[in-house]
């Protein structure tokens, strides 16, 4: 009888640990791999203009074009300050990062506008739609 009840104790601890070894492998957490931001650089040079009226535009676009890898060298408010949309003006049609800007920018309002007195290679004028191009908690607020 002993060799039956230990029997019927093996087969049953043997047929719980089947059951249970789906539910104890299911509960390991997920872990997702990090995300990279690919950083690249442009060589060149980007002025910042707002042109949309909010304060502080400008400093949040400086700060979204940076970590994107563009060299923005100045921002500062436009005289205008009605602009619905972004706007590149490229002041050099031969830089190379003139495509990667407007892509970044999401827009395909870009203008080529020679300057020989100009010492960028293409300016941003910030339109109402920023926000929706960078995220709403970059960079500073300051537009000195």
């Amino acid at each position: 009888m002993y060799r039956k009840f230990a029997k019927a104790i093996r087969y049953t601890l043997f047929a719980g640990s089947v059951c249970a070894a789906p539910l104890l492998l299911g509960c390991e957490e997920e872990k997702t791999a990090p995300v990279e931001q690919i950083v690249r650089s442009y060589k060149g040079d980007v002025e910042v203009l707002n042109s949309c009226g909010e304060p502080g535009a400008a400093a949040k676009m400086r700060s979204f074009l940076r970590k994107n890898g563009f060299d923005v060298v100045s921002f500062r408010n436009d005289v205008l300050q009605n602009y619905d949309e972004t706007i590149v003006v490229l002041r050099n049609p031969e830089w190379e990062g003139a495509q990667a800007l407007a892509k970044t920018l999401r827009t395909k309002n870009v203008l080529t506008v020679v300057s020989k007195r100009s010492y960028v290679d293409a300016a941003v004028y910030i339109g109402k739609d920023f926000k929706q191009i960078i995220e709403p908690d970059q960079g500073e607020t300051n537009d000195d």
